[in-house]
């Protein structure tokens, strides 16, 4: 029995060493495919069982062993939608059913790889190269908010990006305690104010709404007696820009004595610089912009001065809000140059854009930027990870399954983080399975050496009766 054994045992070691070498070969193979994880093998002995006097070594069998926890490189290709998982962690993926563009059908099957070598296709899903589809969720573009609970195969198109009015022009300015007009002179007290006296047929000045005008007649007088408070474009609800030009005319000075007075401005907007006659040329924004002995802004109280409703160049202008950073942003202060320091004028709306190119972030959104200068996070990509990477079931083109070894996906990065513009190499080390394949080679015909001990000693047998 024992040499029949040892013939047995030798062909298990030929074949646990050829499931090795089976593996090594698809290792090779494998070795510059993106996100491949190499398969190592492990050997396990096979004890007959016996009196403690009679214990044999034993056959062999040899078993996969995976290595999905094992990181490969990660190589830049400057494609912007290609995307790594920098540490622990799995892309969520489908597969195509049937049909086409917008009625394409998936297996609605929650798949794992690591192969991030995601490209638009022709109807804007993001498929890797092994025909596996990215999913993840919408993100709306207003509020920021992920669409959904659950993640769907993401299908990013070119629509349009809609226009929005501006609401709001965020302005941070210093505006000097003596404004340096034309009309300023340093002799006579008040020259740099304006003096509602220069303009007889209409009072810039004037409180109730709508009645603080500066006519086309009044442009020169009114131009000399203020200061440019810088410009920016706005748009309204179609997206058509318009320009809005500002001007700020200091109107009191502060005073000690009684009644005790401060330092006054009032804003005005340009509605058609080229007025004349009776035509309106400057509106005011009827708000009395005041400040303290330090320079800082007292009225209004919560720092936000409303532009009045004004048609300029043909488009309505209403609704905007010119915010100080609530009057923190807008200060008087001394300048010698005499004019305003507009540090930062920004609004918040925009035309309509289409979308010129996407990229991903480290924590996993799809950031799209728009030709009308706009960028937006438009899709969070579903990432999960395993308790036990290792245990996931392996499918083609670098895709897993989840079994009950492998325990439930948990949803989110964690502490990885995303690389866009590259891909996860394969983390086979071709020298390894060099080394290991000459392992094998010499495991493998060391057990056809027992064999051809073993027949020769079988055959020593046969020969007695001779």
């Amino acid at each position: 029995m024992g040499v029949f054994s040892a013939l047995t045992t030798a062909v298990s070691g030929m074949q646990a060493q050829s499931y090795a070498l089976e593996n090594i070969s698809g290792n090779i193979a494998n070795s510059r495919t993106t996100g491949y994880k190499r398969v190592d093998t492990t050997f396990a002995d096979l004890v007959p069982d016996s009196a403690l006097n009679r214990q044999t070594a034993g056959s062999v069998a040899a078993f996969s062993q995976a290595t999905n926890s094992i990181q490969g490189d990660l190589n830049a290709t400057r494609i912007d939608t290609n995307v790594a998982i920098n540490g622990d962690g799995f892309f969520v993926v489908d597969q195509r059913k049937s049909g086409v563009g917008a009625n394409t059908l998936f297996a609605n099957q929650n798949l794992y790889t690591r192969r991030g070598d995601f490209d638009f296709d022709a109807n804007g899903y993001l498929v890797n190269g092994a025909g596996y589809y990215l999913k993840g969720q919408k993100i709306d573009p207003v509020t920021g908010q992920l669409i959904g609970t659950q993640p769907e195969v993401l299908r990013i198109t070119k629509d349009q990006f809609p226009a929005k009015a501006t609401t709001s022009i965020e302005y941070s300015a210093n505006i000097p305690a003596y404004p340096k007009t034309n009309t300023a002179d340093s002799t006579v007290p008040g020259s740099e104010l304006l003096n509602p006296a220069s303009f007889p047929t209409s009072n810039p000045l004037a409180t109730p709404a709508g009645t603080g005008l500066v006519v086309g007649s009044e442009i020169t007088s009114f131009l000399s007696q203020s200061i440019p408070g810088g410009s920016v474009t706005v748009y309204d609800s179609l997206g058509k820009a318009t320009n809005v030009e500002l001007r700020w005319a200091k109107t009191t000075n502060a005073s000690a004595g009684p009644p005790a007075t401060v330092d006054t401005w009032n804003l005005f907007v340009a509605e058609n610089t080229g007025a004349t006659g009776g035509a309106v040329a400057y509106r005011n924004a009827n708000v009395n912009v005041t400040f303290d002995a330090t320079g800082k802004m007292a009225l209004p109280a919560g720092g936000t001065i409303p532009l009045p409703t004004m048609t300029i160049g043909g488009n309505a202008i209403t609704g905007i809000q010119l915010t100080t950073d609530g009057g923190t942003a807008l200060t008087q202060n001394g300048d010698v140059s005499g004019q305003i320091d507009a540090r930062s004028i920004r609004q918040d709306g925009y035309t309509a854009g289409t979308l010129d190119r996407v990229s991903v972030s480290a924590e996993g959104q799809v950031i799209g930027t728009f030709s009308n200068g706009q960028v937006v996070a438009m899709a969070q990509i579903a990432v999960s990870r395993f308790n036990a990477d290792n245990a996931l079931k392996r499918l083609d083109g670098g895709a897993y399954e989840e079994t009950i070894e492998s325990g439930p996906p948990i949803v989110g990065l964690g502490t990885s983080q995303l690389v866009g513009g590259s891909v996860e190499q394969s983390n086979t080390d071709i020298a390894d399975e060099f080394s290991k394949m000459i392992v094998t080679q010499q495991a493998y015909s060391a057990n056809t050496k027992v064999i051809s001990t073993a027949q020769e000693m079988l055959t020593a047998v046969f020969n007695i009766i001779r």
